[in-house]
């Protein structure tokens, strides 16, 4: 089996996806450290990667970038000779490649899959990268996932920000799903997910030539899920069963502003992806000035300062410790 990436937006389900697919022997599916998303802008500082110790560097850091996750990739040691011998070529792309692979053999699996959702950003690496790569797209309700965001720690806080960012994201996705082959490419939406969950596992292992298991819907009694929620409050669901009435909640949690916002901006993608829009029609958006988008940004800057400060210190400490690699990092190219 080729490898797999899941692309999307956060807060659409995604680590219970993952969970799920961790339940079958043929694929790991750990917690993501986002190696592309946090390593591609530092590329620069290493300069050629045809110098051994720059490359050597290189593997280091993205070794120790896992093993500082939030969440630990438990069953596997990160020898840096091993992964560089397994390294195809010399670069970013083959030591992300080499470190999944070494996780996959640690678990017996036959190949992987990397939750790391902005991996969209990087679609054209991974397609000219790997030979096969088969993607799995997760969607859910624009609103429900700006109401989400709005209480998590992580992302955007202001609606115009989320929505932005959202319909941004599906766009990259749909573009994506439009160059590859239908083979390779499957969607599957959190509502469907939650609402028909044995159904839609079935497809799933289906377009991944994996054999179904009913252990997919016990995700939540695991050791995985368990270490996954004591590690950020950001996933504490999953160690819950799949929550059925989890949609919509939109509609009775968000003000009518924000859904007129939100619809302004990421209106079209809605109705591409069929959700039905509340309150504003097709042709009717709002066009928002410069100084109301500069207002937003002040307002959106300013929660997220505001919700980090709120943050458990058990689960800041754990969030920075890659952050404190990645300084690192950075302070080492200035110099």
């Amino acid at each position: 089996m080729e490898p797999v990436f899941m692309i999307g937006t956060q807060r659409s389900g995604s680590n219970l996806l993952r969970l799920m697919l961790n339940q079958l022997t043929d694929i790991a599916s750990p917690h993501p450290p986002h190696i592309l998303e946090r390593m591609m802008p530092l590329m620069s500082s290493y300069g050629s990667l045809e110098n051994d110790a720059s490359f050597k560097m290189l593997v280091d850091d993205v070794c120790r970038l896992v093993e500082l996750n939030p969440v630990e990739w438990s069953g596997v040691k990160f020898d840096r000779e091993s992964i560089i011998s397994k390294s195809s070529e010399r670069s970013l792309m083959a030591v992300y490649h080499a470190v999944y692979d070494a996780y996959a053999e640690a678990q017996n699996a036959k190949t992987w899959c990397c939750k790391s959702l902005a991996n969209i950003k990087y679609r054209n690496e991974i397609k000219d990268y790997f030979k096969h790569p088969k993607f799995i797209y997760l969607y859910r309700d624009g609103r429900d996932v700006a109401l989400s965001f709005q209480k998590a720690v992580v992302g955007e806080k202001h609606i115009y920000n989320i929505a932005k960012d959202w319909a941004d994201t599906q766009a990259m996705a749909l573009n994506l799903k439009s160059s590859v082959d239908e083979k390779y490419f499957h969607s599957i939406s959190y509502e469907q997910l939650t609402q028909n969950p044995e159904e839609s596992a079935k497809a799933l292992c289906k377009f991944l030539g994996a054999k179904y298991v009913p252990e997919m819907l016990d995700f939540h009694k695991t050791n995985e899920a368990k270490n996954a929620a004591q590690s950020s409050e950001l996933w504490g669901n999953v160690t819950s069963p799949i929550l059925k009435n989890n949609s919509k909640k939109y509609k009775n949690e968000m003000s009518e502003k924000d859904v007129r916002i939100f619809e302004s901006v990421a209106g079209p993608m809605l109705d591409c992806l069929g959700y039905e829009r509340d309150f504003i029609p097709i042709g009717e958006e709002q066009v928002f000035a410069k100084g109301d988008i500069d207002s937003f940004n002040k307002q959106n800057k300013k929660q997220k300062i505001e919700n980090m400060s709120k943050v458990d210190e058990n689960d800041k400490k754990r969030r920075e410790r890659q952050a404190k690699l990645l300084e690192e990092i950075k302070s080492r190219s200035a110099a």
